[in-house]
């Protein structure tokens, strides 16, 4: 899709914001971002006038349940925990995902044209996770990349999961040497298969083990669910002993090992922060999470785990973290660039930049006033989503899931 936006106030993330400025995206790729008379506009391309409106890319979600765990479907649409197996490192999340979820137009309505999905965190190992557009027909229309990373989570909800059981693991001791065991068969399961490799024989491949494998070659990150200090100094422990590249996801009170966090180099994603404190892992919530981990050194990205907050609520969020001490020249990077970079996505998404895809979305002023909404919003330089200001009304465009496709 080819489109030229022009006339709006341009928030590339990388680079600096420019009045009466263009992007303009050919093929789907952003091919050029700078002042309006310094743009040239090929012959043929659809112009859309931003109207002084804010231009950005659209958002990154780091950590939802999109598609997987459906709105308004109760337990025909629950697809996020296999709780059967403590180790769901064969799972895909790819698998499960509903593109027809309600979810997927609130990412749009808020903004969020990327999301990374997961599996939940009943299992010490959850599964693959994946990156997909908020639009489109089946999944593999929607993908960016896929595996994104290994979800994995430690403290109460394997914990009561597996103990409502009465089975392994049913304590943190217990949560923490299945995944242990698992790295360390891995560990021999590499060297078995490049033995036989050597040898020419042949070898029984096991599915959870080859992707263990990636992980311990630092293929993939391991996203890993911790919500408490003492898990998050666990968590960083078993990457310590096992050499992989561990994010910390939620992370509660990582604001209390900010120091520990940040001299590792381990990137926070942080969130949800609407919740109540409704357990004792969330004892320590604060909104001012972020601001402590970015002062301290440590990259975060902030996440709604959709649907434990909406979706489109993602922005709002972080002006409640500006407010409570968040730098604001970063805030917003904490919903495009550092999340495409935490995950591997930023040669994809994440900012306005020559070569990434054409996510633009046009606001009708400051994302972070509260006052503001998505107006227009472009995948790849698609229209996908537009807001009627005359009736009030936003709507998806072209949404396959209420017209039978041609």
């Amino acid at each position: 899709m080819n489109i030229a936006i022009r006339s709006g106030h341009v928030v590339p993330l990388h680079g600096e914001p420019t009045d009466n400025g263009t992007v303009l995206v050919i093929d789907g790729k952003v091919a050029a971002v700078g002042p309006d008379a310094e743009v040239a506009v090929p012959e043929g391309v659809r112009v859309v006038d931003a109207a002084g409106g804010w231009v950005l890319p659209g958002f990154v979600e780091a950590h939802g349940h999109l598609g997987v765990h459906e709105e308004a479907e109760g337990w025909a649409g629950q697809d996020t925990n296999e709780m059967t197996d403590p180790n769901g490192a064969r799972m895909r999340a790819l698998d499960a995902i509903n593109p027809a979820d309600t979810g997927f137009a609130d990412a749009l309505a808020g903004g969020v044209t990327s999301a990374v999905i997961k599996p939940g965190s009943g299992n010490p190992v959850g599964g693959q996770t994946v990156a997909v557009k908020c639009w489109g027909r089946t999944v593999d229309d929607m993908l960016i990349r896929e595996p994104v990373s290994v979800k994995s989570a430690l403290g109460e909800n394997p914990k009561r999961v597996y103990g409502e059981k009465k089975q392994l693991p049913s304590t943190r001791q217990g949560v923490a040497a299945v995944i242990r065991d698992l790295f360390t068969k891995a560990q021999d399961y590499v060297v078995k298969r490049e033995h036989a490799a050597a040898e020419g024989k042949p070898f029984d491949r096991d599915p959870s083990l080859e992707v263990i494998a990636e992980v311990l070659a630092g293929e993939l990150p391991w996203c890993q669910h911790t919500h408490r200090a003492d898990d998050i100094a666990t968590a960083l422990r078993l990457a310590d002993e096992f050499g992989y590249r561990v994010v910390i996801n939620h992370g509660t009170e990582a604001h209390l090992l900010a120091d520990e966090i940040a001299r590792r180099g381990v990137p926070v994603i942080s969130g949800p922060l609407f919740t109540t404190r409704s357990k004792v892992e969330l004892r320590h919530r604060t909104l001012a999470n972020p601001g402590i981990l970015t002062r301290a050194g440590v990259k975060v990205a902030i996440t709604t785990d959709h649907p434990v907050i909406p979706i489109n609520f993602l922005v709002h969020q972080v002006t409640l973290c500006v407010k409570e001490g968040l730098d604001r020249a970063e805030a917003l990077r904490t919903i495009t660039v550092n999340p495409a970079e935490i995950l591997g996505l930023d040669d994809r998404v994440g900012s306005l930049r020559p070569g990434l895809d054409g996510d633009v979305v046009i606001w009708s002023g400051d994302p972070l006033d509260v006052m503001s909404r998505a107006l227009r919003v472009f995948i790849e330089g698609r229209e996908v989503y537009t807001y009627d200001t005359e009736r009030g009304v936003g709507e998806v465009v072209d949404a396959w899931y209420r017209e039978p496709v041609a």
